[in-house]
This record gives structure tokens, sequence and C-alpha cells, in this order.
């Protein structure tokens, strides 16, 4: 293991999470050159190990106080992972690339959908909680290489106010809630090579990795709802989850 992998990654085990994400953004196009890379490499593969751990507390959590979930709240990467990552890379070439962030949270957490099942029970727990919701890797696919996505998504390249492409990965706060609302959140797709990059859309205005430590920050629902019985869940939560 070189220097710069043990030092980014001991840094990132020691607490300094947000910190060595600044370094890595930092280096640039610099952070894919092959000393570099496999220290980032690292912090991506404990990020997302992080990632795929809280989900799963909260999942269990959620599943005590009888929260009621669509069919597939929580699920691991598929066999066909690779494979479908390579058509996502091929289906978006003509744009940019798949940021890694994105890959990694498909090679090892999956997807996940903590929305309230609305058709199964009309009474939310707690109403405009935005609870995180990111589709699975195989309905991506199936999204990106739809004979019309390109017509579409050229549309927004295209646009001198709006300018690139991007992947839709979750509704939005409005319809979650099953009413009408705005625009999938989406993460843009760059023109060169990145580690992350930003989640358009939803409100925090960030990037996706740091979308997903706001998530974790209210135990997978960013809305922070004003509801006692959600007071209670995150006191109860927020300490068994890691920082990411």
């Amino acid at each position: 293991m070189n220097k710069s992998r043990m030092r980014l990654i001991e840094d990132y085990k020691v607490g300094n999470t947000v910190e060595v994400y600044a370094e890595i953004q930092k280096l640039g196009q610099d952070a894919f050159l092959p000393e570099n890379y496999s220290g980032v490499e690292a912090v991506l593969i404990e990020t997302f190990e992080r990632v795929a751990y809280n989900l799963e507390v909260i999942y269990t959590e959620l599943k005590k106080t009888g929260y009621v979930f669509f069919n597939r709240p929580l699920n691991k990467p598929s066999p066909e992972t690779e494979m479908l990552l390579k058509r996502l890379d091929n289906a978006v070439k003509e744009y940019g690339y798949v940021p890694l962030s994105l890959k990694y949270f498909y090679k090892i957490v999956g997807s996940v959908d903590f929305a309230w099942n609305y058709e199964a029970e009309k009474t939310f727990l707690w109403e405009m909680a935005d609870p995180i919701q990111i589709i699975s890797l195989d309905e991506i696919v199936a999204h990106v290489t739809n004979e019309n996505w390109k017509e579409d998504i050229q549309y927004y390249v295209d646009d001198e106010n709006f300018g690139f492409a991007f992947l839709e990965l979750s509704a939005d706060d409005l319809h979650k809630d099953n009413v009408s609302g705005g625009s999938p959140y989406s993460l843009k797709i760059p023109k060169k090579q990145t580690i992350d990059s930003d989640f358009v859309n939803e409100p925090h205005q960030t990037t996706f990795i740091d979308y997903l430590r706001v998530c974790f920050k209210y135990c997978g629902f960013p809305g922070n709802p004003a509801d006692d019985s959600y007071r209670e869940f995150i006191t109860k939560v927020r300490p068994k989850l890691k920082q990411i």
C-alpha cells in the first residue's frame, strides 16, 4: 500500500471525512493518476460500505415502527452490476462521464427507496419527510437506453440556462407525498471524469456524497419533518450511524 493510499484512508477512518473529500476534490483530474487513484478508491469503498451499513440500520429501525414501504426498499447490488455500468457508460459517453460516486453506490450499496407506500396506506407517518430514494441501476440503464432519452436530454444540453445532461435518480419531495411536484433529483453528468458531481433539483443544492451526508444527518429523511415521533426516531437512530 503506497503512502498516498494509506494517508487518505487513515485520515478518513479517524473521522476527517469531509476534509479527505475536499483534498480529493483539489486533485481534480490528478485524482485519476495511478499514484493517487488507489487512495481515492480506498476512500470510496469505505464510504459506500458505510452508506450500505447506515441504510441497513435505518431500514431495520423503520420496520420496527411499522413503516409502510413499497416493494423494494433496500436491495443489494445484482450480479449484473459491472455489465450494467458498462452499458450506462456507453449510453452517456456522448455527454460525459458517470461520476465514480454513483458507480460505487451501485457496486456496493445497490438501491434504496424509503418512500412511504401511499397506495397501501394513505395516512403518512411523517409528511414532507423527503425519504431517501435512489433508483436501481437496471432502472436507470433502461431509462437512458430508451429510444427517446437522447432526444429528451438534448433539449437540456442545448438550453443556454441549463447546458448539461443528467441522470434522474429520485422523485422530488412532493411526488413522494403523492402530490404534484417538480423535477426529479438528478446527478449532473460531467464532461470530464470526476469523483463526485452536483445533485441537482434537490433542496440542499449539493453533491451526491454530500446529499447522502444530509440524509444520514436526518436518518434517511432530509425533509426533517416537524413530528414528535420523528424526533424520537432520529434520537434513537442517529448515534448508530457511521460518518461518511
